[in-house]
């Protein structure tokens, strides 16, 4: 047996996740960022994990908030790019600094855009996703057209 769907398996872990993933949504909200920036967020720390099904649903949640096909489609090298604000740069490198946990710490994101509260709320959103991300990977959901 390779493959187990977390979820069915232990629905009060995933009920405790969702929860947990609401909270830094709600997190994310109450700092003062877009929400849009919350699921380029999202993204970028599926794109890191090699999650299909995270990134198929979060660029549609993010389609749906208003985000841009220019700047979905260059994400994955925000830092090459001009679309991006100092702030969504800042949070985008914090989540990836979070998803990879380098060491030392690189600290690219420390630029004094984000208020501690932003950097407390960008970090839950990506540990949140870096679970997901994990749940989704091991239980095999599947990503059809």
């Amino acid at each position: 047996m390779s493959t187990v769907n977390l979820g069915k398996q232990h629905p009060d872990l995933y009920k405790s996740m969702l929860a947990f993933s609401q909270q830094a949504d709600a997190a994310v909200a109450a700092s003062g960022l877009d929400p849009k920036l919350g699921e380029l967020v999202k993204i970028r720390v599926s794109q890191i994990n090699g999650c299909a099904f995270c990134l198929r649903m979060h660029t549609r949640d993010a389609i749906k908030l208003g985000e841009s096909s220019d700047r979905l489609a260059v994400v994955a090298a925000w830092w090459e790019s001009q679309y991006f604000s100092d702030i969504e740069s800042a949070a985008l490198a914090l989540a990836e600094e979070v998803t990879e946990l380098p060491v030392p710490a690189r600290g690219s994101w420390d630029t004094g855009v984000l208020s501690e509260e932003q950097v407390s709320a960008i970090s839950w959103l990506a540990v949140v996703m870096n679970g997901w991300n994990r749940i989704a990977i091991r239980s095999h959901y599947p990503v059809a057209r």
